[in-house]
Order: C-alpha cells, then sequence, then structure tokens
C-alpha cells in the first residue's frame, strides 16, 4: 500500500513539473501597420503573445517589459485583446497588464495611437471630432492588419461568431474602447458638462486649452457617426474618459464590460466618467479601487513623467500599486476567459 501511494505520489509530482514547464511565457515582438493614406504616419504595435521561451527583464525608456524578446510563438492563442493607451500615452505603460494576458494565452496588440503619443500630439490640435473619430478607427485598422497577416491570423481562435476578440482602454483608451463596442460620442455632452461641472471635473475640460476644443466653440457636427467595431466581443475600462457618450447609446451596448474606476481620480472625476457608464449600462460590472489615482492602472516609471494631475509614478499615501497591478492580472484574464470562452 504504501509503494502504490509512493507511486501515485510520484507520478502527481512529474505531472505538477510537466505542466509547470509547459506554462506559458511572455514574448514580444514590434509590428507596424501602414497608415491610413499614404502620408501618414504608421501605427507601432507592441505585440504580446505567449511563448515557452524564458522572459526576461528588458528595460524600455522609462518602462520595463518582463518577456521574451523576439520569440517565437505558440501555435494557438485564446483570442486576440487589443490594449488602447491614455492621452499622449504609451504602448509600453501597461506591460504588466499584457505580460499577464499573454500568459494565460492571449495575443495582445498594445498600440501608439498615431498623433496622440508622448512623441506626438498632433491629433488633439486637429479638434475633438477629428480626436475622438480617429482613435477608436485607428485601433479597428490594428484588428484588419493582423487578421490579414498569417503569421498572427491563423494562431487566433475564432467560433461561430468569428474570431475571440476583446479590447481593454484605460482614460483616453477606454473612450476608444467603448466607442468600439458601440458607444456614441455627443461632443456637445462635453460643452454642457464643462460649463457647469469645470470647477468638479477642472482637468478633464483643461486638457491642452490651446487646442480647438468642444469645451469652447460648438462643433460643426455634434454627435458622431457610430464606431462600432463587431469584431470587439468584449472591453475593459480603467478610468475611462466617457461623459461625452449619449445615455441612449450606452444602453444599446451589448458586449461584456468590465470597468475599474480610481476612488479619487482626479484627472477623470469618476461620477462624471466611469459611473456615467456604469449608470446606463446595468450589466456593466464596476470596481471601485479604493485611494486610488488615475494613473494606479499604469505601471510605475523608473523616471518622472510629469502631467496635468503630477507625476504618473505618484500614488497616495499608503496605496499599494503593485498589488493593484497584480489584481488586474488576475483578474481580467478571467474575465476575458469568461466572456470569449474557448471549446
Amino acid at each position: 500500500m504504501r509503494i502504490a501511494f509512493r507511486q501515485i505520489l510520484l507520478f502527481a509530482s512529474g505531472t505538477l513539473l510537466s505542466f509547470q514547464l509547459m506554462a506559458a511565457q511572455a514574448g514580444w515582438r514590434q509590428f507596424s501597420v501602414p497608415g491610413a493614406a499614404p502620408d501618414a504616419a504608421p501605427t507601432v504595435v507592441a505585440l504580446y503573445y505567449p511563448t515557452q521561451a524564458t522572459a526576461r527583464t528588458t528595460a524600455m525608456g522609462p518602462f520595463t517589459v518582463q518577456a521574451a524578446i523576439q520569440a517565437p510563438p505558440e501555435d494557438s492563442f485564446k483570442g486576440l485583446i487589443l490594449l488602447s493607451h491614455g492621452i499622449g500615452g504609451t504602448e509600453l505603460g501597461h506591460s504588466s497588464l499584457a505580460e499577464a494576458l499573454a500568459r494565460d494565452g492571449y495575443l495582445v496588440a498594445a498600440i501608439r495611437h498615431p498623433g496622440d503619443n508622448w512623441q506626438d500630439q498632433s491629433l488633439l490640435q486637429k479638434g475633438p471630432s477629428v480626436y475622438f473619430t480617429e482613435r477608436p478607427r485607428q485601433v479597428s485598422r490594428v484588428i484588419d492588419a493582423l487578421l490579414q497577416d498569417p503569421q498572427w491570423k491563423d494562431r487566433i481562435a475564432s467560433d461561430a461568431q468569428g474570431f475571440r476578440i476583446g479590447a481593454v482602454g484605460h482614460s483616453a483608451g477606454g473612450y476608444t474602447v467603448l466607442a468600439l463596442a458601440g458607444g456614441r460620442a455627443d461632443l456637445s455632452r462635453i460643452r454642457t458638462h464643462c460649463e457647469d461641472e469645470r470647477a468638479a471635473d477642472p482637468i478633464f475640460c483643461g486638457v491642452n486649452r490651446s487646442a480647438p476644443s468642444a469645451a469652447t466653440s460648438p462643433p460643426a457636427v455634434s454627435v458622431l457617426p457610430s464606431l462600432r467595431d463587431p469584431r470587439v466581443r468584449a472591453i475593459v475600462l480603467l478610468a475611462p474618459a466617457s461623459v461625452l457618450f449619449t445615455a441612449s447609446s450606452l444602453a444599446e451596448v451589448r458586449v461584456p464590460t468590465l470597468i475599474y474606476e480610481a476612488e479619487q481620480d482626479r484627472f477623470l472625476v469618476p461620477r462624471f466618467h466611469a459611473e456615467w457608464v456604469a449608470q446606463n449600462m446595468p450589466a456593466a460590472q464596476l470596481h471601485r479601487i479604493p485611494d486610488a489615482w488615475h494613473f494606479a492602472f499604469m505601471d510605475t516609471p523608473s523616471s518622472a513623467i510629469p502631467t496635468d494631475d503630477g507625476d504618473i509614478r505618484s500614488d497616495p499615501p499608503g496605496f499599494d500599486r503593485k498589488a493593484l497591478l497584480a489584481r488586474l492580472g488576475r483578474e481580467i484574464p478571467t474575465f476575458f476567459d469568461k466572456a470569449l470562452p474557448g471549446k
């Protein structure tokens, strides 16, 4: 009896070891999507994906990637997740989340939005109609490119509804992925909001005051056309910019939605943004992160990055950003596993 028990124990230990050896790590490559016009800048994309290669720590500017650079990808992925950064951001600012999704089996395409990134903020200068229209279209063009590339397309899981595709967005990226899910922006809502609530939501209402602003000048077209991309089947919003969405369009969004709000967010005050979405999308899940500021959902950079709300590295006293990022790395892959179920 003891021999049999010992054999079972050895077999179980061997099985566990084999599973650990087979567990995926995150790979990383850069991908480029040509611009929509011949003279348009390309869209730079950081791809994170499951691989059996050993991940290593690599500094990329002020952010750190824990991945196997240029490693061979696994033969198949659970699905494709698009990741959209905030205003003036970078494709590397949410690497820990992208790596967690990759280790869970997803291909993650983290986008550097042309004209709205740390190197180039010209998109906002073109006015709100262009800004809020072009951002979601940039994401759709990345989906187009990946689904036309056999190296990646043939690895992305699909079912009777098509490819399993989700999206995550922070701040302006939250606006972006919610627009892809069917939310429609009415730019007059920004003007009305900032006339009534500028003192309560001062950073949102004062972003780039020198640019043409929906808060100060009426747009030629108030309600933007639908930017819905039916291929996007589940979304996660991290402190989203969302006061500009119409209540009626939010009520029509049918894709599974997970919302995180930062309780002490001063950049996008929750009651006007994240909670506006939750009020009008009863099926959406809302998680309030106590004591968090707006940039708590980003990886902590190694050097100062100033914003209208202070240094991206800063947190309220006692707030544990590392613990929050670890939590997101568990909860968000689980959400997509349920929203985009595999076989």
